[in-house]
């Protein structure tokens, strides 16, 4: 008689893979091994997450001007290191590894993976000392989800700028993730905030708390005569050389996003005009996870969200924040939502 021998069965997970750099038809849905957390490890069903700017740049590898090679050397030279896209996300603490004592099963959480992406998962395993957070209770999955992107962006910047209560703001790119996070973070820090955006979203722009705002398709703001303390870039069309006249003597040049000249240079301009010029990624730090989230729990910050797509519709998804004209979040649901 033959001996039926144990066969080990190895639970699969859904995600969203991509093997190739390209358009958003390079995402495709696959089964992936499901994750098992490790000793110091939270396993995080996860809800919801957002097709940001850094997803659609890394899956196409359209990063600004002179990034390019540096891309590639820092994502895959030929094909993609990391084949799974996501920064950010929210969702259900499933399970936890055996010495984890900050976290309980069933806890709803918000997560940032930031640059080591990954959140194109139902399931993900999360360090618990990491970038994950208690999500607030008057936040949905979806609301959470895209906290951590554009918020933390601007929470490092800010640092680094010294943001000071009575500063005059102007942020160019003001309805995009990075930039109504800009807008609601300098309000809160007690800025005088002018916001640049087209048209279509001068009203979005003034409800987050703008004290004013800029269409740039009639006024080009460097032309007004006006200065400003700090003037935030975030749509990568307001270099030192168009906007210098526009700061103050002291004034400070945030460029969110920058080709490499812009990045170059910038030491340059800072040394020679005695205004200061700060260019490169922002930092990712647990805490701005932690304080995002007490502003959101007391509605300080919430972020905007544009539309929201089910997984299957990711590629759908990929065509729309291509297009550049999103407000605020594009966020990803997963499962059962909580709205």
């Amino acid at each position: 008689m033959q001996i039926p021998t144990r066969r080990t069965e190895v639970s699969v997970v859904k995600g969203i893979i991509y093997k190739r750099y390209g358009d958003p038809e390079v995402l495709e849905m696959s089964e992936l091994p499901k994750p098992i957390p490790g000793d110091h490890e939270l396993l995080i069903r996860v809800r919801a997450t957002t097709v940001s700017s850094a997803d659609w740049r890394v899956r196409s590898m359209k990063l600004p001007w002179g990034f390019s090679s540096l891309g590639r050397l820092a994502f895959g030279i030929r094909t993609p290191k990391q084949p799974i896209l996501g920064t950010e996300l929210a969702g259900d603490v499933e399970s936890v590894g055996n010495a984890v004592t900050s976290f309980k099963i069933g806890d709803q959480v918000f997560a940032y993976p930031g640059g080591r992406m990954g959140a194109y998962v139902e399931y993900i395993c999360m360090p618990e000392d990491g970038p994950v957070a208690i999500k607030p209770s008057n936040l949905s999955y979806e609301q959470a989800a895209a906290l951590s992107f554009g918020g933390s962006t601007m929470l490092d910047f800010y640092r680094r700028v010294a943001l000071r209560s009575g500063e005059r703001v102007l942020i160019n790119g003001a309805s995009g993730a990075v930039g109504t996070a800009a807008v609601q973070l300098a309000k809160h820090f007690g800025a005088h905030v002018t916001g640049v955006c087209s048209t279509a979203n001068l009203q979005l722009v003034l409800s987050i708390g703008a004290d004013q705002v800029i269409d740039y398709t009639k006024q080009d703001f460097t032309e007004s005569g006006e200065q400003y303390d700090v003037i935030i870039d975030t749509a990568g069309t307001a270099p030192f050389s168009r906007c210098g006249s526009s700061l103050s003597s002291s004034g400070r040049l945030l460029l969110v996003l920058a080709g490499l000249p812009e990045m170059l240079s910038a030491p340059w301009h800072t040394m020679t005009s005695g205004k200061k010029v700060i260019a490169g990624a922002a930092a990712e730090h647990n805490e701005y996870l932690h304080q995002l989230a007490e502003l959101a729990g007391s509605g300080k910050y919430l972020p905007v969200i544009d539309r929201s797509y089910t997984f299957d519709q990711m590629v759908a998804a990929h065509h729309y924040v291509d297009k550049g004209h999103k407000k605020g979040n594009v966020v990803i649901t997963l499962g059962a939502s909580d709205e």
